[in-house]
């Protein structure tokens, strides 16, 4: 069996990021991968400008301590105050811009004002309370990266250099379906021996959370034939294909015959608890490729039916994978922290198992108590997984490798 790490290398090596680009407005871009590098036109501030509200002044005119200087004018954000003249001060409010001649602002709970006066009750070091030109940023400086994914903070970011629209990779065109006679949706009557398909909302969750436009085939039926013709409708327009279910070997299980026939195939058995079966591969297109396609096959994975082990794998192996398509050249692997474990698994796998944990009151994790591969509650439940490595027995208090849920979600 592959290493959880050997199987990701494999998939991270494969990938290949799309190249078709486009401009979308800032206001627009959340989730977007940058295309391009970001370059500054401006220094941030522009100018010298207050952190506080308070007064501007000549820090020499207060070295005596409780100077009493007249204010000779009032400069609100966003207009520009006089030259400061000697043995005066400016009334001066959270960003605006620092008069000529003024090198230091006291904040107003310092002062007292008397009438046209005011008394300034501290000794100020010059430049305090000001912020200095290209402090943030200077002009021409590199600002965001190409291959950055772009979260509000960067865009904050962009905006505030003035950028109105950003260069971005196109999103990424992803193909759904799930196999089994057995599945039905909610709404519909379950019929002796059939279940409701959990996994089509889970994985088309996560898929949006990913930014990904996607085709949901739906439930296709257990037949090689319905498989492979799936298969090439869903190649001739995305650049992925996800299945779930059907990866086994099994008389019933057509992915694995379908996707050889359609393209090539690799089967893995993972040594992941839960999970273990997934298959890679890609799909050739055939005829027209609709969409800008920009190569002549389409890459496939096929995740366990499983309800956690479907989210698992998907979280390990197709989130890091789905991140590298769109163009991301950061880290894309699940970042994990060291936290102490307050519950006792005595009886390890050989595996590299992933638990479902949740942070408890004393800043310690506590273990859900059944770990089944079916029991969905415990994503719901858990804020976590921990990382175990195979054969690792885990006792109370052992520090432990915890991937929290919420890195994991956008």
């Amino acid at each position: 069996m592959l290493a959880v790490r050997e199987a990701l290398d494999f998939l991270l090596a494969a990938a290949r990021p799309v190249a078709e680009t486009e401009k979308v407005a800032t206001l627009e871009a959340n989730g977007r991968v940058l295309a391009e590098d970001q370059v500054s036109p401006l220094d941030v501030p522009a100018a010298d400008n207050t952190q506080m509200d308070g007064y501007a002044v000549r820090a020499a005119d207060c070295a005596g301590g409780a100077a009493r200087l007249q204010v000779a004018q009032r400069i609100p954000a966003g207009s520009v105050g006089q030259p400061l003249a000697a043995g005066t001060a400016a009334r001066i409010f959270t960003g605006a811009l620092i008069p000529q001649g003024a090198d230091a602002v006291v904040m107003q709970e310092q002062c007292e004002v008397d009438g046209d006066y005011v008394i300034v009750k501290h000794t100020p070091a010059a430049g305090e309370w000001i912020r200095r030109a290209g402090e943030d940023v200077r002009s021409g400086a590199v600002i965001l990266p190409a291959g950055t994914r772009l979260r509000g903070q960067e865009l904050g970011l962009a905006a505030s250099v003035g950028l109105a629209t950003l260069p971005v990779r196109r999103r990424l065109r992803v193909a759904v379906f799930f196999t089994g006679d057995e599945l039905a949706m909610p709404g519909e009557p379950l019929k002796p021996g059939a279940i409701y398909n959990s996994n089509r909302f889970t994985l088309r969750g996560l898929l949006e959370n990913l930014g990904c436009e996607f085709t949901d085939y739906g439930i296709v039926p257990d037949s090689l034939q319905a498989t492979r013709d799936t298969l090439r409708e869903a190649a001739r327009a995305h650049d992925l294909i996800i299945t779930s279910g059907g990866v086994s070997v099994g008389e019933e299980d057509h992915i694995k015959p379908a996707v050889e026939a359609e393209g090539r195939l690799n089967m893995w058995q993972i040594a992941v608890k839960p999970g273990k079966p997934l298959a890679f591969g890609e799909v050739r297109r055939q005829g027209d490729t609709e969409g800008g396609a920009e190569t002549d096959a389409a890459f496939f994975i096929g995740l366990p039916g499983n309800p956690v082990s479907s989210f698992i794998t998907f979280l390990l192996f197709v989130r890091p994978f789905v991140l590298r398509l769109q163009g991301v050249t950061g880290a894309v692997e699940p970042r994990t922290i060291m936290m102490r474990a307050d519950f006792n698994w005595p009886k390890p796998d050989r595996r590299n198992e992933f638990l479902r944990v949740r942070m408890n009151e004393g800043g310690g994790l506590d273990l859900f108590p059944n770990q089944g591969s079916g029991v969905l509650t415990s994503t719901v439940w858990a804020d976590g997984l921990v990382d175990n490595p195979p054969g690792q027995a885990i006792a109370p208090g052992d520090v432990v490798r915890f991937i929290p849920l919420s890195a994991l979600s956008y």
